[in-house]
């Protein structure tokens, strides 16, 4: 079984962009806290995240860097071609659930606690 949940911030604002044949897909990266260590130094891990279709679009209109959501997704390895031919990987996690999480800033009513699924995926990377 490959299920994904994470909580925390974006490090940035959303990038949405359409495909080709005109399937929004959307990237953003969450920061993750780790707990604390024996020294108790926090640490959080950047972990990317895609959202394809209308949750791409919520995703892109209503987030922006800093907020606080819940992701639920699986995640997924992908392999590439650098431009000097070099291949890569790279890991990461296919939202199918974004939850805008109440986090003690003032949040746009519109976008406060809502939650948002995606449409079952069949474009592949």
């Amino acid at each position: 079984m490959n299920r994904v949940w994470l909580i925390g911030r974006l490090t940035q604002d959303p990038d949405l962009r359409l495909t080709p044949d005109g399937t929004a897909v959307t990237r953003f990266t969450l920061a993750v806290d780790r707990r604390p260590g024996p020294d108790g130094q926090r640490t959080a891990d950047f972990i990317d995240c895609v959202a394809w279709r209308k949750l791409a679009e919520i995703v892109a209109d209503h987030l922006r860097k800093g907020r606080l959501v819940a992701v639920q997704g699986r995640l997924q390895i992908r392999t590439y071609e650098t431009q000097d031919g070099q291949k890569r990987r790279a890991a990461e996690v296919v939202a199918e659930t974004v939850e805008f999480l109440p986090d003690g800033r003032k949040a746009s009513s519109d976008a406060a606690g809502a939650e948002a699924e995606a449409e079952p995926e069949s474009v592949p990377f």
